[in-house]
């Protein structure tokens, strides 16, 4: 199959994308997808392409370090083929379309990185870290206690907090070795650090879609921004 051209203006994606993903939803299984691969291709997986291209020269803009890589592996975006080594759960394929720009210091999804995930009626756009390891973990809980003023401008941003909120699930206690009573226990006890703004499908097919991608991005630059200054990587 020949790979469709990229598209030169409004959004690469299509209500076939989402129609896909419902199917695949509803029909998870090797043969289905083997059948319907073609759709695949040129619905979610061309289409995710051509908006990781189409963002590059816009995420260079808004900052050096983060990766907008257009491949059918190893780029930007997820596989689609789950991982059921050790999950109770043996569907094959995620119902989702999952874009990572991630840092290209960092080298992996545990560093500070921006994504957009696409899924029907559970779309949203996500910028900062998920589940980080101990080490890094460590480091942002200790850059919160050492500049408890730059966080809180970090969380009390007006356009930040217009827009995104702070997801993750959180220790019920106090991490150990830090005080219970501090005055950012709440924050010091998450296991991630990454504010989530939920979308509609609506808004991934208009014309407009890269410009109100980049203008979230834009409105996380100072958790990112933090994120990056704890973990010693520049932004």
């Amino acid at each position: 199959m020949t790979k469709s051209a990229p598209s030169l203006s409004g959004s690469p994606f299509s209500p076939k994308l989402f129609g896909f993903l419902r199917e695949l939803k509803n029909s998870n299984e090797r043969d289905w997808f083997a059948e319907n691969k073609s759709r695949y291709e040129q619905d979610v997986l061309f289409a995710a392409m051509d908006f990781v291209k189409q963002m590059q020269p816009r995420l260079a803009k808004h900052s050096r370090y983060l990766l907008a890589e257009p491949k059918r592996v190893g780029g930007s975006i997820m596989r689609i083929y789950r991982d059921t080594r050790f999950s109770k759960d043996k569907t094959p394929y995620k119902t989702n379309v999952g874009i990572h720009f991630r840092h290209s210091i960092g080298g992996d999804v545990h560093a500070p990185g921006l994504y957009v995930h696409l899924e029907p009626d559970a779309c949203f756009i996500a910028a900062g870290i998920w589940m980080p390891p101990t080490e890094p973990l460590a480091a942002i809980r200790q850059s919160i206690m050492d500049d408890q003023s730059g966080w809180k401008k970090v969380r009390s941003n007006k356009k930040f907090v217009a827009r995104f909120k702070l997801d993750g699930e959180s220790l019920k206690t106090a991490p150990r070795g830090i005080d219970p009573n501090h005055p950012a226990i709440e924050d010091i006890r998450r296991k991630s650090f990454a504010g989530i703004s939920r979308w509609s499908e609506k808004a991934f097919l208009q014309p407009d879609i890269f410009e109100k991608v980049m203008a979230a991005f834009d409105d996380a630059k100072p958790l990112m921004k933090f994120l990056c200054d704890a973990l010693q990587q520049p932004y």
